[in-house]
């Protein structure tokens, strides 16, 4: 609840800055230290590693440490083949909450943020976070005009911390690289990096708040909350409250609920896609909501990653070489997105992935989105099939693309098989994807993108 205005505090100093960033490297530095040592020592004795061991030292040595090197960390365990198996298996227990905040801390950034006089802006301000993630928490709050909202602040001294846990980023590939040479994920780890640097810029996600707000415009049953600019900063976002219940909560719901909440899923991650060539990035369950009429919230835009009308193309264009069976086609598709030296063998591999992310989109009947798999090993036989192979093709260089694309399409088939939905997804697909051309893509991007404030992909 709202109390008396306090007096102003000292601004607090959330800038990349020396002093943040060493206290950051020596926190990581101490935890990956260790690990890093035994696995140069190992090297250096000429012993081989021992994957599932130091997988699992691994996951030790970060068990301890909150804030952006745990979202890295998970990030790297949701994205198929850039990990060997045995590292994405250990890091996707890790577990990226942070404490929220307490109210005197909250009370000095609102402050921070929007002045002294903060509290008088809102008839409630509640004190308890109503979530709390690694990069920041959310309030629940009234403003004085009777809105509900949401207020997303922004832990302090987050850009410092970021930087350095990406500097350990370095060290961590480095390792994997060392264990096995099946990717080059150089351009990957260059993906990374960028995404999680805009997750710190709360106007860049307003923006892509509005981007969405036009993209999703003639869809109702997809809800996307509007943003109060005058109570907004960068490292504050206030947004319209949306009303929700948990996803999970309709595990045991009958057939035909689950059905239509997977459709409106299916539908807010493909249509901007193949229509306006951006993605809703992050698959965690937190990030959606569940209206009473069964439609979806969407409620966190820091991870948007905007795609190419050529990049759009060579999806589609796979899609058809794999439906009508066209290694021609199937070819182009690679080539449209960088892949080099594109072997029969090399293309057999890759088609292993590509039709365990189609499959469902290519068979025209209703059915589930892999039978007899579990959420958590979606994808995970697959990936390791293609990461065997690729070790005596390899190394491969990925487009930086693929990071945020399977790590999407993976979070979204969990979601499917949470609620045991069983759809027609080819049709889905072909709703959504119309009368595709890469042409009329650019032409809506260059509307929208403009009306939005957002750049265009390059």
């Amino acid at each position: 609840m709202a109390d008396k205005p306090e007096k102003p505090p000292k601004r607090l100093k959330d800038a990349n800055t020396l002093g943040g960033r060493m206290r950051r490297y020596a926190s990581t530095t101490v935890s990956l230290g260790g690990f890093a040592a035994k696995a140069a020592v190992n090297r250096a004795l000429g012993r081989e590693m021992d994957m599932a061991k130091s997988a699992s030292e691994l996951r030790a040595a970060l068990g301890g440490l909150k804030g952006p090197v745990m979202k890295v960390a998970q990030l790297l365990a949701t994205v198929p083949d850039l990990l060997p198996p045995e590292f994405a298996e250990e890091l996707a227990t890790l577990q990226s909450s942070a404490p929220p905040m307490g109210w005197p801390f909250v009370r000095r950034r609102m402050a921070a943020e929007l002045g002294p006089d903060w509290l008088t802006r809102f008839t409630r301000f509640d004190q308890e976070a109503s979530a709390a993630a690694s990069l920041g928490q959310v309030h629940r709050a009234v403003t004085k005009d009777g809105a509900e909202v949401a207020c997303k602040l922004q832990y302090p001294d987050m850009a410092s911390a970021v930087e350095a846990d990406l500097g350990q980023l370095d060290l961590a590939f480095a390792i994997f690289r060392r264990a096995e040479k099946a990717i080059d994920a150089e351009d990957m780890k260059g993906e990374i990096a960028a995404r999680l640097r805009e997750e710190l810029d709360y106007a860049l996600e307003a923006r892509h708040i509005a981007l969405y707000r036009q993209i999703l415009a003639d869809k109702p049953e997809i809800s996307v909350p509007d943003v109060i600019a005058k109570l907004s900063t960068q490292r504050l976002l206030t947004m319209g409250w949306l009303e929700g219940k948990r996803l999970l909560d309709f595990k045991g719901d009958t057939q035909d609920r689950r059905n239509a909440i997977a459709a409106n899923m299916f539908t807010a991650w493909w249509l901007p896609f193949v229509r306006f060539g951006a993605i809703h990035g992050d698959p965690h369950l937190g990030n959606y909501t569940v209206r009473d009429d069964l439609g979806i919230n969407l409620l966190d835009y820091g991870c948007i990653r905007t795609f190419s009308p050529s990049f759009v193309g060579g999806v589609i264009g796979l899609y058809r070489g794999l439906l009508a069976n066209d290694r021609a086609a199937q070819v182009a598709a690679y080539e449209t997105w960088g892949f080099k030296k594109l072997s029969n063998e090399l293309i057999d591999t890759l088609n292993i992935w590509a039709r365990f992310i189609y499959a469902p989109l290519l068979d025209d009947r209703v059915r589930t989105i892999a039978d007899g798999v579990s959420p958590a090993q979606y994808g995970r036989k697959e990936a390791f099939e293609v990461h065997s192979r690729l070790k005596t093709l390899g190394p491969v260089k990925p487009p930086r693309e693929f990071v945020f694309m399977d790590r999407a399409a993976i979070g979204l088939g969990a979601v499917f098989l949470h609620l045991g939905a069983e759809l027609n997804f080819y049709r889905l697909f072909n709703d959504a994807m119309g009368d595709f051309s890469e042409a009329a893509l650019a032409k809506r991007q260059r509307k929208v993108f403009a009306a939005a404030g957002v750049s265009l992909p390059a």
